[in-house]
């Protein structure tokens, strides 16, 4: 990967114990992000979420340069509600800041569709804040928007 002409020397790989650890406590600030400063959890909440994700088979990737974290994305299934096939699903994606703008986030893409498609599935899906961002990322990388959750507030 080049950025300004030069190479960082980039791994992408599941995480160690300490590792992972890291990144639970680094997660609230990644939901922070996703959802646009509308939701803060907190780490025992995250914990919640995460770890029946991983019970259930689910895993991280890590982007590491140097045996520093510079980004994850949480791989799972999740069964369609209609049809009741079965489905990847990224369930997380974040690059920390100082990281952003040099690919992380598409190199992390692509390891999870390559993961995903070794694990049999022919499909992936995730959510997104409207606002978000990475919505363009995901367009770009092939993305297009099946439904749409709608609210009002009363």
């Amino acid at each position: 990967m080049l950025k300004e002409g030069l190479i960082l020397l980039m791994e992408i790989r599941k995480p160690n114990d300490s590792e992972l650890k890291d990144i639970i406590l680094l997660s609230p600030q990644a939901v922070f992000d996703g959802t646009l400063g509308k939701v803060k959890p907190t780490n025992e909440k995250i914990k919640h979420l995460v770890e029946p994700l991983l019970e259930k088979g689910g895993y991280y990737l890590i982007a590491t340069e140097n045996e520093k974290i510079m980004g994850w994305i949480l791989l799972g299934v999740s069964k369609d509600q209609f049809t009741e096939k079965m489905h990847g699903f990224i369930y997380e994606l974040f690059v920390r800041e100082e990281f952003r703008g040099n690919g992380i986030s598409k190199w992390l893409l692509r390891t999870a569709f390559e993961h995903l498609r070794q694990d049999g599935y022919s499909e992936v899906r995730l959510s997104a804040f409207v606002g978000n961002k990475a919505i363009k990322l995901y367009e770009k990388m092939g993305f297009n928007i099946r439904t749409v959750s709608m609210s009002l507030s009363l």
